[in-house]
């Protein structure tokens, strides 16, 4: 049915049928809200259901289409109340094992009944078996038929099932499809190479019984490339237009005379390398300017970013200017203090600490310090931007491992310093190095710069993967590091999202060690101790007072103990490529050669071999950046909700690197040539999202 004169744009979602108050809430959950965006809420993946898999083929980790007859059907009382029904075809047989039914289901799946399947096969306690599988009961002779075409599978929320919404969108393809208005002038298509909007939608729903199944699974298929191209150029119309929006803010000019920062580079034991030397002087041209600086700055694991950001803060006050250094934990944050007070302070810089862990009167002090701006550069962590604090004239933000703040917090502290239109320079730090590719597309609203250099003196870290076997070899190695006056750490990793299965791991890891090393000195650190205690750890581990620290993954960020010339990380197959570089850093920042020792369980999957090879053959934080992009993807490398990251709908940074280049023209000549364009194709891929580009 065509609808004349209807805008699909605004048109309620309501307008389809069997939609009514209550599956409209759950749609709203989902970004869902007119008859447009049911069409643009895409399949993130398919069923492949185009063929019967024997039951005797069938492989672990692997989806398949079954069809079989019950053997048995029992309800078993173990840890778990459970209903284990048993289904075999001939080839061989599978267990199907479900925690939620009723007694209908259980009375559907007796004995004898035919049933075709689709699931997931795992290994159980008697063999292959299926958690929760699909089935649909089979009446008499009717025979199991795979589907004509693959099934696709859409985001969801809770009380929202993917038969509801492939019934919405199908309704929505049939009745809608030809109202959608095209995206891209028409003018453009025929040099993009593109199939059309209507065609690509249409067939990314519900793909023909003739599609190329191979390409549809691996997201390279013409009608995907066609909607990433235009989700990837909205979102580089989005960061543009907040760049542009951002450039026509004011923001405090500063002088730039670098007299203060001068006399710290006397006092400093170094010089800066030549890669600081050229942020540096990056980072000052901003600053001299009269719009806000959104730079990104990041470098390797020790390679003097903090010392820049110094001469940054250097700068905001000698031009009369408050600075606020924002860190994630309150051990980076003390760590941040230390550093400051030792560079600043002997030139009448004050610095002062703002953090959860300050007494009433202290905190009162001072924040009302802050508000009088007495106090030039303050360091906290997310204590920052609580509402009684307030600064007289914020003119500097530095944010350190920004990727660990949800975006809304790095937009609250960035309003504590508006003033009218004016707004503060914002400088953000990060030691994971980001890939080129997710750079120009997570962050291009932002410049970006950098410290692509290591101070000199500092040797790579001699890296070794040693199985578990081996591990009296390894406390072995410990014992000598520590008895001729270096130090350890013994990092356990994630057992899995459980802060106190961590913990547990880390404390029987302690006692073992403990047993095993005689006269070694050994603490343990991790996230549930109170700050101050893991602070007075810290302390007494880079005073020489402990020998061995056996850590959660704590310690990733941050920390800085030149004596520590050992690294042990347990389980280093959990763990990704960047995640082990960060840890690897926290060793060899003295002038002694380190060493990195991989504990790992074997056997190795080809994944996590692939991981370890790649961390032993290069140094590289920039290049291993790029191998732990092409292997795991953006949203596992930063954790894409913290990240900051866009939640693509078929988009694939990765994957969709190659086009980035010509999607950057293409945006560049929408916003100068066909500026109507624009508005459309934000609303369509970005719709309220969009107010937190290049926070």
């Amino acid at each position: 049915m065509n609808h004349p004169n209807t805008d699909i744009t605004t048109t309620p979602v309501t307008a389809l049928k069997g939609i009514g108050p209550k599956l409209a809430e759950k749609l709203t959950r989902l970004g869902i809200h007119t008859v447009q965006d049911v069409l643009f809420h895409l399949p993130f993946r398919y069923e492949d259901r185009t063929r019967l898999t024997p039951m005797g083929a069938l492989r672990p980790g692997v989806e398949a289409l079954i069809a079989g007859t019950v053997e048995l059907a029992d309800v078993v009382q173990r840890r778990r109340r459970a209903l284990l029904v048993r289904v075999a075809d001939g080839t061989g047989h599978l267990m199907l094992r479900f925690f939620y039914f009723n007694a209908a289901q259980q009375k559907n799946l007796s004995r004898g009944t035919r049933v075709r399947i689709y699931g997931e096969a795992r290994f159980g306690p008697g063999g292959l078996e299926m958690v929760h599988p699909q089935y649909q009961i089979l009446i008499g002779d009717a025979p199991a038929q795979p589907e004509d075409r693959l099934t696709p599978v859409y985001p969801t929320t809770e009380g929202l099932h993917q038969p509801t919404l492939r019934r919405l969108a199908q309704q929505a393809i049939e009745r809608w499809l030809d109202k959608i208005p095209e995206g891209l002038p028409t003018e453009l298509l025929p040099s993009l190479n593109l199939p059309s909007l209507q065609e690509a939608l249409a067939y990314v729903h519900f793909p023909p019984p003739s599609a190329d199944v191979e390409k549809l699974l691996a997201g390279k298929h013409p009608t995907q490339a066609r909607l990433a191209f235009e989700e990837l150029l909205a979102h580089q119309l989005s960061l543009r237009r907040r760049r542009a929006q951002l450039a026509a803010l004011r923001a405090p000019a500063f002088a730039c005379e670098s007299k203060l920062f001068a006399q710290m580079a006397q006092q400093l034991p170094y010089e800066l390398t030549n890669a600081q030397k050229r942020v540096l002087e990056e980072i000052l041209m901003d600053l001299r300017r009269p719009q806000p600086m959104q730079r990104l700055v990041q470098g390797d694991v020790g390679s003097g970013k903090t010392v820049v950001a110094a001469a940054a803060a250097l700068a905001a006050v000698e031009s009369g200017y408050q600075v606020a250094i924002m860190a994630p934990t309150e051990l980076l944050a003390a760590q941040h203090l230390r550093n400051f007070s030792t560079w600043l302070q002997p030139l009448g810089v004050d610095v002062v600490g703002l953090t959860a862990k300050l007494k009433t009167r202290e905190r009162v002090n001072a924040v009302a310090n802050l508000a009088a701006g007495k106090t030039p550069v303050t360091v906290g962590t997310h204590a920052l931007f609580q509402d009684e604090v307030q600064f007289a004239n914020l003119g500097l933000i530095i944010v350190d491992e920004q990727h660990r703040f949800g975006v809304d917090q790095r937009l609250q502290l960035r309003e504590k310093g508006r003033r009218g239109d004016y707004q503060p320079h914002q400088l953000i730090m990060t030691a994971t190095p980001i890939p080129r590719t997710l750079a120009q597309t997570a962050y291009a609203d932002l410049d970006v710069s950098a410290i692509d250099e290591l101070p000199p003196g500092r040797k790579p870290v001699d890296t070794v993967a040693v199985p578990s076997s081996r591990r009296a070899d390894v406390v072995e190695r410990v014992q000598v590091a520590c008895q001729s006056g270096r130090q350890a750490y013994w990092v356990c990793p994630t057992i899995e999202e459980s802060d106190v299965l961590d913990i547990q791991a880390a404390t029987d890891t302690e006692q073992v060690l403990k047993e095993a090393l005689s006269g070694i000195r050994i603490a343990l650190i991790h996230g549930r101790l109170k700050s101050k205690e893991k602070e007075k750890i810290m302390s007494a581990f880079q005073k020489r007072e402990i020998d061995l620290l056996v850590a959660t993954t704590v310690i990733e960020v941050g920390v800085d103990v030149p004596n520590a010339t050992l690294m042990i990380i347990e389980n280093a197959e959990r763990l990704g490529l960047a995640q082990l570089h960060q840890l690897r850093g926290r060793v060899g920042r003295g002038a002694e050669t380190s060493a990195c020792v991989l504990l790992y369980e074997p056997p190795l999957s080809d994944f996590a071999h692939a991981r370890i090879a790649a961390l032993r053959e290069s140094s590289d934080g920039f290049e291993i950046a790029q191998k732990d992009l092409e292997m795991r993807g953006p949203g596992e490398l930063f954790g894409t909700r913290q990240a900051g990251l866009p939640q693509f709908r078929i988009a694939d940074i990765t994957r969709d690197a190659a086009c980035l280049p010509r999607i950057q023209t293409v945006a560049e000549q929408l916003m100068r040539e066909y500026p109507e364009c624009v508005e459309p194709l934000l609303r369509r891929w970005i719709g309220s999202r969009e107010g937190y580009s290049g926070v």
